[in-house]
């Protein structure tokens, strides 16, 4: 066993906060004049599917790294649900749903600490513009579960290399600096992007663009794996744990996408049929795409082509019709395979795809609702989309998608920067042999 020189900082930061928190005050009981206790009740059940997705992404990821980094690659999946969580009650939730400042960020005061949460109307924005049936707590708390696996995305870009303590100082200040502001913007009714018209039913914008971007810019950054220029990549450790990890997500996903609607309603019915549909079509063309190239069915492909449909469609869940999820699943895992292939052959050390399959598929994900979004669907669409012959929001998609991705590139890839200032971001050479269960660790699996 190894060890490492203590330090006494952290524990001191949760201590602080662990006082501050006694001197906090909130109401002891929820309002219940004009709550729906069926919306409720389906909402405290999406909550712990997303919840559920975080442990899923663990196994996704844990079983596709190698037998040395199995453990390290699954914590940094589930420390997220600590650090995100706790900074999501202190000033997170209130960064990205607090009143507007100018519609770029949330006032950190509005709901510091959960404040105000607990006793709030039943409505958002400076208008009132999203009504509520459900208690803000448990929206409040709904929301957490996004902000939670959004970072723990990113690790699979930087699995086998990444310093443990430098990737959750990095995973504090995404959530501050990048999913926030996002979060603001598309989904508080002040936010700019919200007022521009931009349509991001679950996430595909906040979630699975900005951890895309910012597992390109620590790909970029982190630099290649030894072992990735050395060409001795070693195979993954648990196939099933990724069928595993693969059954959760999809599972989890559910509460994500039809948990959206933010009620029990017609609109989650949609949300849940067009999220399993295009799945399982993403799925299908991933494996098939694969064997037009020679290559075997794979539990593998079947399990990522089916995670990048769950990707494409989550801006358009609420959206668009169950046939137009089909073609979304199809065509989104044909340009995910197809980008995935690339970085293979490229000097990109991506280690786990997390650009091709999440930035690319929740850019797939946004284009595609600004083409294929409607009214039909959804009365909250102002404005078909490009396929029923108005390209008004398909431009606005276009526009947003270029200043999301820019966002989320530069201002990663200026974390990552101010990060390894801090604490060094990559382990060096021979922590990186041992492996990272080891070396960050101390902890192990047999091959």
């Amino acid at each position: 066993m190894t060890t490492q020189k203590p330090t006494w900082i952290p524990l001191l930061v949760l201590l602080a906060v662990a006082v501050l928190a006694l001197f906090t005050d909130l109401p002891g009981s929820i309002p219940t004049e004009g709550i729906d206790t069926g919306d409720t009740a389906w909402l405290i059940v999406a909550s712990g599917l997303v919840l559920l997705m975080t442990p899923g992404l663990a196994y996704f990821y844990g079983g596709m790294v190698n037998h040395k980094n199995v453990i390290s690659t699954m914590l940094q999946s589930f420390i997220a649900m600590g650090v995100i969580s706790v900074i999501w009650v202190i000033f997170g939730f209130s960064l990205a749903f607090g009143d507007s400042i100018g519609g770029w960020i949330g006032d950190p005061t509005t709901f510091f600490m959960f404040n105000n949460v607990f006793d709030h109307k039943l409505s958002l924005g400076s208008a009132d513009q999203i009504k509520f049936t459900i208690p803000f707590a448990l929206f409040a708390f709904f929301q957490m579960k996004f902000a939670v696996i959004t970072p723990a995305l990113i690790s699979g870009a930087l699995a086998e290399r990444i310093n443990f303590k430098a990737y959750v100082l990095f995973m504090v200040l995404f959530c501050i600096c990048v999913y926030s502001p996002l979060a603001h913007w598309t989904w508080h009714p002040d936010g700019f992007l919200f007022n521009l018209g931009v349509l991001d039913f679950a996430g595909g914008t906040v979630v699975h663009m900005s951890a895309g971007w910012a597992a390109l810019a620590g790909a970029l950054y982190l630099r290649r794996r030894k072992s990735h220029i050395e060409s001795n990549i070693l195979p993954p450790a648990n196939i099933p744990y990724v069928l595993l990890g693969t059954a959760l997500l999809w599972f989890g996903w559910f509460g994500f996408n039809a948990g959206s609607a933010l009620g029990a309603n017609s609109l989650s019915v949609t949300a849940f049929a067009t999220t399993h549909i295009a799945a399982a079509s993403a799925g299908l063309s991933w494996i098939l795409f694969d064997v037009t190239r020679g290559k075997k069915v794979s539990a593998l492909g079947f399990c990522i082509g089916a995670v990048v449909g769950l990707v494409a469609i989550t801006p358009a869940a609420g959206f668009v019709t169950l046939p137009v999820a089909i073609f979304i699943g199809v065509i989104a895992a044909l340009v995910s395979n197809i980008i995935a292939h690339w970085r293979a052959s490229s000097n990109l050390d991506d280690t786990l795809d997390v650009f091709p399959c999440h930035g690319v598929g929740g850019m797939m994900g946004m284009l595609m609702t600004g083409i294929f979004a409607t009214s039909a669907v959804n009365s909250a669409v102002a404005g078909n989309g490009l396929f029923y012959g108005e390209t008004d929001l398909f431009v606005k998609h276009i526009l947003a998608l270029a200043i999301v991705s820019a966002f989320a590139f530069g201002v990663s890839y200026i974390l990552l920067i101010v990060t390894d200032k801090i604490i060094p971001l990559r382990v060096n050479e021979e922590e990186e042999r041992l492996g990272l269960d080891i070396s960050q660790h101390d902890e192990s699996i047999s091959e």
